[in-house]
């Protein structure tokens, strides 16, 4: 197991107590042990949309609950990128316009949708997060 293999960031909403580790990419592996980058959008750390995809039976059944105004957070080696969420929808699986490159950062949730629905589910349940705080680590001594 590499360290490309391992997760790219944790993805965390407090309000719903969701937190997710998010890898590259969605095939089923990773889908099976969190959430997955969604091929063609902005990369964690780069500016523009960020998608992130995960099962609705799984880690995303707590989308469900979030509200306009909820923080979510990703969390990478590197920094704490804060986001508040600014829309929800639900749409066809055909509607990837959800995913298209933004000049602002943002972060695009998606899931199956209805969250209960036995088989394949007919539509997709989209969070929209704007970036609102980029912060570094930062370590600091303290003198006595």
């Amino acid at each position: 197991n590499t360290v490309r293999d391992g997760p790219q960031a944790v993805l965390s909403i407090a309000s719903v107590d969701l937190r997710v580790p998010v890898f590259e990419g969605t095939n089923h592996r990773n889908l099976d042990k969190g959430a997955g980058r969604i091929e063609g959008t902005a990369r964690i750390g780069e500016l523009g949309n960020i998608g992130l995809a995960a099962h609705r039976d799984g880690y995303f059944r707590a989308l469900k609950d979030v509200r306009i105004g909820d923080r979510v957070q990703l969390t990478t080696l590197r920094e704490v990128q804060t986001y508040r969420i600014v829309a929800t929808a639900v749409v066809d699986p055909t509607a990837v316009e959800v995913l298209a490159p933004t000049e602002k950062p943002m972060l695009t949730l998606v899931t199956c949708y209805p969250f209960y629905f036995v088989g394949s589910a007919p539509r997709r349940f989209i969070v929209h997060a704007e970036l609102i705080q980029n912060g570094r680590e930062r370590a600091y001594t303290v003198s006595l």
